[in-house]
């Protein structure tokens, strides 16, 4: 029920919705403390890969200490656990590598409903931040020029022609630069889906304005991993 009432936010509210991504590989209990004072909505926890965190371990460790749905980020299909409140679907639909648009989903079906998860069928578009991101590297794929406005937005336009539920806007873990707002902006106008935006988000500015571009949901994962606090000042966005 916790992921339905999400998804309905999601679609629903007025107000962007704040989500606090966690890397098993660097799990740090002091930020879901913060987390519980905060504004956040859910955790988003995976990564791209794995080296020596449990995405279920690190799950329960979270319910442990807070109510706040937990949702799946999985790179592949490893990384799902029946511990989840539920689990963001991701297609990449940036990238040319079959693997990533519908392989490993293949692979991921029956696991998926042998652990009965709610998902969210979600349109993953990765645009080029500025650093060679862990998703570029392990999908071997290239990210968008951000400069190709043209080719971003038919992209998220043919995501919701293919029945996609939800739209990831993704710069990449550490970017150096993070999607402009005039971008989003203009990808919400083309759309009706929901528009979640991560990568390279690390300061109270770039969050006012990515909320004013009209993102449904902003991801927050690199910049807290470096301060845990900053969550405290970005919180007050929401």
């Amino acid at each position: 029920m916790k992921f339905k009432e999400l998804i309905k936010k999601l679609n629903t509210s007025k107000k962007p919705l704040l989500a606090v991504l966690i890397d098993p590989d660097k799990f740090n209990s002091e930020l879901i403390h913060i987390a519980n004072k905060s504004k956040a909505s859910c955790f988003l926890v995976g990564g791209s890969e794995l080296k020596n965190g449990d995405v279920t371990k690190t799950i329960l460790a979270i319910k442990k200490i807070s109510k706040i749905p937990v949702i799946l980020f999985p790179g592949n299909e490893s990384q799902l656990s029946k511990s989840a409140d539920g689990l963001l679907l991701l297609s990449l639909l940036s990238g040319r590598n079959p693997d990533y648009l519908i392989g490993k989903h293949i692979t991921a079906a029956p696991i998926i409903k042998k652990l009965k998860l709610d998902y969210l069928s979600t349109a993953y578009i990765l645009i080029d931040g500025g650093v060679l991101s862990a998703t570029q590297k392990v999908t071997k794929t290239l990210p968008l020029n951000p400069n190709n406005k043209e080719l971003i937005i038919n992209t998220a336009l043919a995501a919701e022609q293919l029945g996609f539920k939800a739209i990831y806007l993704e710069a990449g873990s550490g970017a150096k630069q993070n999607i402009a707002a005039p971008l989003i902006k203009k990808i919400k106008k083309e759309i009706t889906l929901p528009l979640i935006v991560g990568g390279g988000i690390d300061s109270v500015k770039k969050v006012q304005l990515i909320i004013n571009s009209g993102a449904n949901m902003i991801v927050i994962g690199n910049a807290l991993e470096k301060n845990v606090f900053l969550l405290n000042e970005i919180s007050k966005c929401f």
